[in-house]
C-alpha cells in the first residue's frame, strides 16, 4: 500500500473513533455517521469493541422507540424487492425506515457480494430511508453477528421500522425471531400442500405467512396457496401473544397487497403492547442476548490466550495422526486456560 495514503487512511479511522461526536451525529440522523457506528460495531478489532461498546452505550437512551421485523424466506421468493416496495409504501406514511439486509457469505473465501441494496434502488435515494448490507459470516439463522447492535444505532439515529432482510431459511431461523418483534415468512405458490405447511418449523414461529409474486399466471397458484397454510396454521397450538397468524398474498412487482400487511403488523403491536406481550417478549430478548454476548466473550478470550494458540497447532497435528481424540485434546485446552 503506498504510505501516505496508508497514513491519510489511518488518521481518517482516527478521527471516526470519537465516539461522544460519532454519537451525538448519529442521534441527529447522519446516516454516514450511523454507516460508521455500524462498521464499528462489526469490526473484530479488540479496540474497536471497546469503543463500540461505549457507542452503544451512548445511544441506548434513545433507542428501543421502533418496531422490528424480521422477514425471511427461501432465495428467490422475492425479499429485496418486497422490502424495496414495502418500505416505500412506509415512508409515505411518514415512517423512517432501516433495512439491514444480510448476506450469506462464502464458506470458502468467507466473502460476501452485499448485492441487496442494488435490488432497492428506488428505496436507496429516500431520505427516510437507510440501508445497509452486512455479511452473515460464521453466524446461524442469516444474521451478522452485530445485527442486535445496529438495530439500537438505527433507533438512536431516528428509524422507526427496523427491517431485518435475513439469507433465507437457514440453520437457526430462532436467532432471527429472538431480535424482532413481528416474523413475517415469506413463500412462493406451489411449495408445497398442507401437510407440508405443518412439517416446516419455521411457520410455527411466523407471525404473517404472506404468498409473494402473486401476479399474472401466478395470481391463482397463489390463492390457492394461501388457502393451504391458513388450514396448515389451525393445528398449531395458541401463541403466547395470544396472535392468530395472518396469512395473505402480494405482488411486490405490482405494489398489491402491501397496505394489508402494513395493517397486520399494526394490529398485532397493538394486541400485543395491550396485553403485556410486546413488553415482556422485549425483556426475554434482552435476557437471551446477555447469554449469547457472555458466550461469545468467552469463546473470543479463550482463543486470545496465549497458552491455547501456542498449544492448539499441536494438539492439532497430534489430532491429525490420530494420537489424541478430539475430547482429550479439549480437556487439555480448556486445562491450560484455566491456569
Amino acid at each position: 500500500m503506498n504510505p501516505a495514503f496508508a497514513k491519510g487512511t489511518t488518521s481518517r479511522v482516527k478521527r471516526s473513533l470519537d465516539t461522544d461526536q460519532l454519537a451525538q451525529e448519529i442521534i441527529e440522523g447522519n446516516h454516514t455517521a450511523l454507516s460508521k457506528g455500524i462498521t464499528l460495531v462489526e469490526s473484530t478489532v479488540v479496540k474497536h469493541q471497546e469503543l463500540a461498546q461505549l457507542l452503544i452505550e451512548k445511544c441506548l437512551v434513545h433507542a428501543n422507540q421502533s418496531i422490528r421485523i424480521g422477514i425471511t424466506g427461501v432465495p428467490g421468493v422475492g425479499k429485496s424487492t418486497f422490502i424495496e416496495s414495502f418500505g416505500s409504501y412506509l415512508t409515505t406514511l411518514g415512517k423512517k425506515v432501516a433495512v439491514l439486509a444480510v448476506d450469506p457469505s462464502s464458506s470458502l473465501s468467507h466473502g460476501s457480494i452485499l448485492g441487496d441494496k442494488t435490488r432497492m434502488d428506488t428505496l436507496s435515494l429516500n431520505k427516510n430511508a437507510f440501508i445497509r448490507p452486512s455479511a452473515s459470516g460464521n453466524s446461524l439463522g442469516g444474521v451478522a453477528r452485530k445485527t442486535r447492535e445496529a438495530i439500537i444505532l438505527c433507533e438512536a439515529a431516528g428509524f422507526d421500522t427496523i427491517i431485518i432482510e435475513t439469507v433465507g431459511v437457514g440453520q437457526s431461523e430462532t436467532v432471527v425471531h429472538s431480535m424482532v418483534d413481528f416474523f413475517l415468512l415469506l413463500k412462493l405458490a406451489g411449495a408445497g400442500d398442507e401437510l407440508q405447511g405443518i412439517k416446516r418449523g419455521i411457520i410455527e414461529m411466523a407471525d404473517a405467512i404472506v404468498i409473494n409474486k402473486a401476479d399474472g399466471n401466478n395470481e391463482k397458484p397463489a390463492k390457492l396457496a394461501k388457502t393451504a397454510f391458513a388450514k396448515a396454521l389451525h393445528l398449531y397450538p395458541p401463541k403466547e401473544s395470544t396472535w392468530i397468524p395472518k396469512v395473505s398474498t402480494c405482488s411486490a412487482i405490482e405494489h398489491k397487497g402491501i397496505s394489508e400487511i402494513w395493517k397486520a403488523i399494526e394490529s398485532y403491536k397493538a394486541l400485543t403492547q395491550e396485553n403485556g406481550y410486546f413488553t415482556k417478549k422485549r425483556y426475554e430478548q434482552n435476557t437471551y442476548w446477555l447469554l449469547q454476548t457472555v458466550e461469545n466473550s468467552l469463546k473470543e478470550n479463550f482463543y486470545r490466550d496465549p497458552n491455547v494458540k501456542k498449544r492448539l497447532p499441536m494438539l492439532l497435528e497430534q489430532l491429525s495422526k490420530n494420537k489424541i481424540s478430539p475430547f482429550s485434546a479439549a480437556q487439555e485446552l480448556l486445562s491450560l486456560r484455566k491456569k
